[in-house]
């Protein structure tokens, strides 16, 4: 995906102009500085950016400006990448399942924080990575653990996380070997309850204490929201007010540092695509130019997002009373139609476009050329807004 040099007003001034027969995403460089801002203010700790949401150069450099200095990294590829545009930035390598040519990798590249869910993976950390940094001070091993608490769109708890008893074991052994011992969660993605992260910063009180082991920091890990529905904007700052105030009363004088590792959060709102209408076929079922296989593939898991207008080729907004469609992707597979039904303007025609809002998470990265579509184009704006 190729980051174009013109930069236009908003997506609308572009469909004038371009009328493009491709899926297109826009970029506000401004709405992902600002969100950083949001994070960087109200979060009393260190923010680390979880690189999968969205690994584009342009995303990665426009947080760095913003003052982002972690990077929650999963690979050697996201290592690479990150230490290339990046180079002095903080990396956590939190996927908790490694092989030991990845581990000694993430060793080269000077990586000082891990994390880990099972004995056999911190066995396999504890061959490879000396307890010491190239900086002298202790290296981090994280220990993941999971609770079943609600809240969120699906749960990481299904399959990575240990329970509270193995946890105080791994702990335990982290600190014995020589690493910084630290804890660390994830609430699940699209997580929108501020309680949820309460009571897992309880669990990881009573983690340590059963560990006898003080915890240097402690991850909260990511699933915070984004704002997929229309009238339902999650609020971050109650979320990061939740964790910043329960952290200083489970903890008190010994509380740990803090980090979280947004993904979805940082990078969602500050994109928008644009699709075409392929069809309508007989006034009733909507056919586009994009689907599951492309930017659209994380709908199926987190629900359909109705923050979307529609536009003629000219640039006229579609304002027709809305009613419920079925949506289908442009492949010949009959699974690629986006969840639910959609409401749409009743005077959509084919050719026309719809302009879809909070589509910088999980939509370039996972989009694939299945049957021969999925060309998708980047451009920057001053404005999403139409």
């Amino acid at each position: 995906m190729g980051y174009a040099e013109t930069i236009w007003s908003d997506p609308v001034d572009f469909l004038r102009t371009v009328a493009p027969d491709h899926p297109v995403l826009f970029l506000s460089p401004a709405a992902l500085q600002a969100q950083a801002q949001r994070f960087l203010t109200g979060f009393a700790g260190l923010v680390t950016y979880a690189v999968k949401a969205n690994p584009d150069e342009s995303v990665i450099t426009n947080l760095a400006a913003a003052g982002i200095t972690g990077f929650d990294v999963a690979s050697p590829g996201e290592i690479a990448l990150i230490r290339r545009l990046v180079p002095g930035a903080a990396l956590h390598y939190n996927n908790p399942v490694r092989t030991r040519d990845e581990i000694a990798f993430a060793v080269a590249q000077g990586v000082t924080s891990y994390s880990v869910d099972a004995q056999s993976e911190l066995d396999k950390l504890a061959a490879l990575v000396p307890p010491g940094g190239a900086d002298a001070r202790p290296v981090e091993i994280s220990v993941r653990f999971k609770l079943p608490v609600g809240g969120a769109s699906y749960d990481f708890g299904a399959k990575f996380g240990a329970g509270e008893t193995l946890a105080a074991t791994l702990l335990r052994r982290v600190a014995t070997l020589g690493f910084s011992p630290s804890l660390t969660f994830h609430p699940g993605t699209q997580c929108v309850d501020p309680q949820a992260w309460v009571a897992y910063i309880r669990a990881a009180a009573r983690i340590a204490t059963a560990a006898g082991v003080g915890i240097t920091r402690l991850n909260v890990g990511g699933g915070f929201p984004s704002h997929r529905m229309h009238r339902h904007a999650p609020s971050i700052e109650a979320i990061l007010s939740a964790i910043n105030l329960a952290t200083a009363e489970v903890f008190g004088a010994t509380a740990p540092a803090l980090v979280c590792e947004p993904g979805r959060a940082l990078v969602a709102d500050s994109f928008a695509l644009l699709v075409r209408v392929k069809a309508v076929r007989d006034g009733d079922h909507v056919f586009l130019n994009d689907g599951i296989y492309g930017a659209f593939s994380e709908q199926p898991l987190v629900a359909a997002t109705d923050r979307l207008t529609a536009w003629s080729p000219r640039g006229a907004e579609r304002r027709g009373t809305a009613r419920a469609r079925t949506v289908f992707g442009p492949t010949c597979d009959s699974i690629d139609r986006l969840p639910g039904e959609i409401p749409l303007p009743g005077d959509i025609e084919e050719g026309d476009y719809l302009l879809v809002q909070g589509m910088g998470a999980y939509s370039a990265v996972t989009s694939t050329r299945f049957n021969g579509f999925g060309a998708l184009a980047l451009h920057p704006v001053l404005d999403l807004r139409a």
